[in-house]
């Protein structure tokens, strides 16, 4: 039995009707460990629920090597929490919030460090119901650390909230990781998934999928390359095909993206944007350079502004005699231009 394992969870899969949530995946968080689950955010809802034993799902999930939700008694002291939306108890002050939790689980923590942790020491004896969103939150996360766990799973934990709120939680998730602990993370932003660690997890319908997370400083030092090597191109087609990722830069970090999560390229203002799911993302290669790697996975120069993966067009619409659009099978059923030059083209590649 590892004792470094903090969440298992194997074939985890939800059905409800004829909506399928997700496919069965697993995934495991150890000790030292910060993770990002990035989905839309019903199903990240839903993902959360099943976590802290609101819903159930084929498949088993353990806290700590001890079964959930069987066994909670055994592993409860050992995990905190931040909901997207809580309650409180708004006539107390954080002060007296925080040492009913503190006596609830018999913790010894510190109060006022913890305050001072979350910039909530200057109104630690107003009421709660005076207090911002942003200051509510903040809250929120100094609760989930009043016992001191050894994991703490946050949901949307910083939808919504300050600056000042977002570099405070960069900061205690770094603190958990730093003390040896764990930090899980649900959330519907990319961004947010991306800024508090590298090692980030899309689910969808499909299932759980990894996604490539590394620091621009080792783009920068030579440690990952992001461009294929100089080798015969007819030589290593199909093995170029299989390692070829797309960067994208989120402040510090760049995404490598599999071309198959790629929706759409688009181009405005000089500016590129790689179109994932329902997220952007800014990317420094030009559209030519763009078309001339992704050609080989079925994307196609659609517009002078626009690439789109043709795997994900649903629909070519005819507006006027010289005015079409692709209609993607996306949630939003995105309208992409398609110039009448290409029309042609694209049934070249179709064969139709």
């Amino acid at each position: 039995m590892d004792q470094d394992v903090v969440i298992k969870m194997e074939k985890i899969g939800m059905t409800e009707g004829d909506k399928v949530w997700f496919h069965p995946f697993d995934f495991q968080l150890n000790r030292r460990e910060v993770a990002a689950i990035q989905c839309d955010h019903a199903t990240g809802k839903l993902l959360f629920q099943l976590l802290i034993g609101q819903e159930s799902s084929s498949g088993t999930i353990a806290y700590f090597n001890k079964a959930h939700p069987r066994e909670p008694e055994k592993y409860r002291q050992q995990v905190g929490v931040v909901m997207h939306e809580e309650g409180v108890y708004e006539r107390l002050a954080p002060s007296d919030y925080l040492k009913f939790f503190q006596k609830l689980y018999g913790s010894n923590s510190n109060i006022d460090e913890l305050l001072h942790k979350v910039n909530l020491y200057g109104v630690r004896a107003k009421p709660i119901r005076h207090l911002d969103y942003s200051q509510r939150k903040r809250l929120a996360f100094a609760k989930a650390l009043v016992h001191n766990p050894a994991l703490v799973i946050f949901e949307e934990p910083d939808q919504n909230i300050d600056l000042e709120s977002k570099v405070i939680l960069r900061g205690l998730v770094s603190d958990l990781k730093k003390q040896g602990k764990s930090a899980l993370i649900i959330t519907s932003n990319m961004e947010s998934a991306v800024i508090l660690t590298n090692d980030v997890y899309r689910l969808t319908e499909a299932g759980l999928k990894k996604i490539s997370v590394v620091d621009q400083s080792e783009v920068l030092s030579g440690e990952v390359s992001t461009e294929n090597g100089e080798s015969d191109p007819k030589e290593n087609q199909s093995f170029q095909m299989h390692l070829e990722r797309i960067p994208a830069k989120v402040e510090e970090k760049i995404l490598l993206f599999d071309p198959m999560e790629i929706d759409f390229i688009e181009s405005m203002g000089g500016a590129v944007q790689l179109h994932v799911k329902e997220n952007s993302f800014p990317c420094t290669i030009t559209l030519n350079q763009l078309t001339e790697r992704l050609e080989p996975f079925g994307f196609f120069r659609c517009h002078r502004s626009y690439i789109v993966n043709l795997q994900k067009v649903r629909e070519v619409m005819t507006w006027t005699r010289n005015s079409y659009s692709l209609i993607l099978d996306d949630d939003k059923k995105s309208n992409i231009p398609l110039s009448k030059g290409k029309l042609q083209d694209l049934k070249n590649v179709l064969r139709v």
